[in-house]
């Protein structure tokens, strides 16, 4: 782990080099996911959002999850999953059904429709995957790209627990 990632102060600020990587990370980061969003959308009239919500329901059990436990899973806030989960359902890709065990909750359920939409998606989206990030890598830098974001997972997770 390098040596300026555990240990500094959080009251130092970053110097001009760690600004620089940090702007062209998110900066990159950021353009990526465009790039991904927007090819998704043209080639299969998903947004990410939409195909966050189907892989959740894709590899759940019986393609259902309760919308607190999705919500959890893909990291949304209760409310814009609601809003959003509106929005699939109308379309068909999903439907919403009363949990029997608690009635105050409900259970998304993944219909044969969004299945069949997000299996048809999820062909080009991993090409473009393939293309524009792993392409971009050798096996090692594949390798320091793990290794970077787990020591980021760690950090906010540490982060995480002093809140």
């Amino acid at each position: 782990m390098p040596e300026n990632a555990v240990g500094k102060s959080s009251r130092r600020s970053p110097s001009a080099h760690e600004l620089r990587v940090w702007r062209a990370f998110t900066e990159t980061s950021e353009q990526l996911r465009s790039e991904l969003a927007s090819r998704m959308q043209s080639e299969s009239a998903l947004s990410s959002g939409d195909y966050v919500v189907l892989l959740a329901l894709s590899e759940a059990d019986a393609r259902t999850m309760r919308s607190s436990d999705l919500a959890t899973r893909i990291d949304w806030e209760r409310s814009r999953l609601s809003h959003h989960l509106g929005r699939m359902e109308a379309r068909g890709l999903i439907t919403r059904e009363k949990c029997s065990t608690d009635n105050r909750g409900a259970d998304v359920v993944l219909t044969e429709e969004g299945a069949s939409l997000f299996r048809k998606a999820s062909a080009p989206h991993l090409h473009a995957v393939q293309q524009l990030f792993v392409d971009a890598l050798s096996a090692e830098l594949l390798d320091h790209v793990d290794e970077f974001t787990q020591a980021l997972q760690r950090q906010l997770a540490m982060a995480r627990k002093r809140v």
